[in-house]
């Protein structure tokens, strides 16, 4: 028996992608609706090809997460992004409702812990992760793949774990932690140990597999004087960095696999507000209001 499919979108992700990625569209009213329709886009292409039986959209909230407690600049170097992006999230959490799509989000927490959580619930179905963020590819197995946006929203590419270790240079997927406790991540803010770079970094988890056992064994010959002066110094950061780069698998969540089955929308309501955007040419795109009796894909 085939098994069932759960698409899981990293929200923000994808309508940080797109809104980057189009140029600034508008519909009737004046308003800014590129993150929108590039959204769309995206979550067609996903309906068209992916067939899913269950969907869910994941989302950032607000508030400081245990993250932004634990390490007060986590992501304080982020440029903050245009009013015109944020003010279309309201919009397309609007459309997912039209979609039938659940969304979820937790205070506390980031989208990618959400994610984390609902892609790790079930072994008898098949997840696909929807994102842009090279983070969640820790979260890969088995019955997990990463969907990754590479450019814009218009091309994607699968990662199952042969992949992602294709990627790193050999390094299996459960030691991206690892890894990225020594290299840190500009984007969010995450230190690192200050002076290990990306090719050190590789070399030093494919020896030691774990941090704690890499500072177990400080004074292996294996280490450089000069590696080992770095680490002892960031030591600190290093422990610091993996609880900050580690996604979590266990949010609270009031979850029922039950509750991301979509479907039964109603296509005339979606066919209006679609036709209200200005986004006529994503009608027959999407299955039972194609123009023709085809089900089409977007590119």
């Amino acid at each position: 028996m085939k098994k069932k499919t759960f698409v899981v979108i990293d929200g923000n992700s994808v309508i940080h992608r797109a809104f980057h990625a189009l140029p600034p569209l508008k519909n009737k009213k004046g308003e800014i609706v590129n993150a929108v329709y590039g959204f769309l886009l995206v979550l067609i292409k996903i309906i068209n090809e992916f067939d899913p039986q269950y969907l869910g959209v994941c989302f950032d909230l607000p508030e400081p997460t245990f993250r932004k407690k634990a390490f007060a600049e986590y992501k304080a170097k982020r440029k903050k992004a245009p009013q015109e992006l944020y003010d279309q999230i309201p919009m397309i959490k609007d459309f997912l409702r039209l979609f039938n799509i659940s969304i979820c989000e937790k205070s506390g927490f980031e989208g990618d812990d959400i994610i984390g959580t609902l892609s790790h619930c079930f072994d008898d179905i098949n997840n696909i992760i929807v994102s842009g963020d090279l983070d969640t590819l820790q979260l890969v197995n088995k019955n997990t793949k990463v969907y990754f946006l590479s450019k814009g929203v218009k091309e994607g590419s699968f990662y199952d774990e042969d992949m992602v270790k294709k990627r790193y240079d050999g390094l299996d997927k459960e030691k991206l932690i690892e890894y990225k406790a020594l290299r840190g991540d500009i984007s969010d803010n995450i230190p690192g140990v200050k002076g290990i770079g990306e090719k050190t970094a590789i070399e030093l988890i494919k020896n030691f597999k774990t941090i704690e056992n890499l500072y177990n064994n400080i004074n292996s010959p294996k280490i450089t004087e000069s590696i080992r002066k770095k680490l002892l110094e960031g030591k600190e950061n290093a422990f610091l960095s993996k609880e900050l780069s580690e996604i979590k698998k266990d949010v609270p969540l009031d979850f029922c696999l039950c509750n991301y089955e979509w479907g039964n929308y109603d296509l005339k309501k979606l066919k209006k507000i679609l036709e209200e955007y200005g986004f006529k040419s994503l009608i027959k795109r999407i299955p039972g209001l194609e123009d023709s009796g085809e089900n089409l894909k977007l590119w």
